[in-house]
């Protein structure tokens, strides 16, 4: 099963293909998507999606994990990160993915152990996990992937229990 993984951003959004087989993860290909400071946002967002589109069509995954949507204090971050969110949504359905959406906490928890686990230690668990020699950069890269892990390790489990 290859799953693609995004953390939501509007002036980078991460992104991480894995595969899982037999239980086993490897990686395919990290990134970001980046668009320029100062472009109007509906021209960024377009950047977004068509870089979405292309990814998609370069790494053919099966399903696809997004971080759900984390409300800090800056309610003008969360809105453009939503908005971001919703283009990655918009490339996800179009293509016929399946979606599967988790909270930072969860990913936290499936990646780690530890639903408070900080930034180092999820770096360094993806970097264990997927057998690389350094960590995935930037943050948003490996952010991603560990988003992709997550529904690795409980994709099965959805899986069966639609099944049922």
């Amino acid at each position: 099963m290859r799953t693609l993984g995004i953390d939501p951003g509007t002036a980078i959004m991460g992104w991480g293909v894995v595969d899982e087989r037999g239980g086993e993860l490897s990686l395919v290909a990290v990134g970001v998507l980046t668009t320029p400071a100062g472009m109007p946002h509906p021209k960024r967002l377009l950047i977004l999606y068509d870089g979405l589109c292309t990814l998609i069509a370069a790494h053919h995954p099966d399903e696809a994990a997004i971080e759900e949507l984390f409300f800090g204090k800056n309610v003008n971050t969360a809105l453009t990160v939503g908005q971001a969110r919703g283009v990655a949504l918009l490339a996800l359905i179009q293509a016929g993915l399946s979606i599967h959406e988790y909270k930072p906490t969860v990913v936290k928890l499936a990646v780690a152990g530890y639903g408070g686990a900080d930034k180092k230690q999820m770096q360094e668990m993806v970097r264990v996990t997927l057998g690389l020699a350094t960590a995935p950069r930037p943050d948003d890269a490996a952010d991603a992937l560990a988003i992709a892990i997550c529904h690795a390790y409980t994709g099965p489990t959805l899986r069966r229990l639609a099944s049922e």
